[in-house]
């Protein structure tokens, strides 16, 4: 595995657009982004809205992601090759 890359919140928000993730709320500098899937099941990340994120707290976004989206498909978007 490679290394992290150096995102924004804005950056992160755009990869979760990518895969289904729509903002719903904003409080303060926290954005609250979400999808719907079968029968009504809500999937929730907050993401802060950051000019750069700690690599802390994208490795901690990047976990959580993984719980709704296959850490495969999302690996190329937080990590260098």
């Amino acid at each position: 595995m490679g290394k992290l890359k150096a995102l924004s919140g804005r950056e992160v928000i755009s990869i979760l657009n990518i895969f289904g993730f729509t903002v719903v709320s904003q409080r303060g500098s926290h954005v609250k982004l979400f999808r719907m899937v079968r029968e009504g099941e809500r999937q929730t990340l907050t993401i802060p809205l950051h000019q750069e994120l700690d690599r802390g707290t994208i490795y901690a976004i990047f976990r959580q992601a993984t719980r709704y989206i296959q850490e495969e498909s999302l690996r190329s978007h937080f990590y260098n090759n």
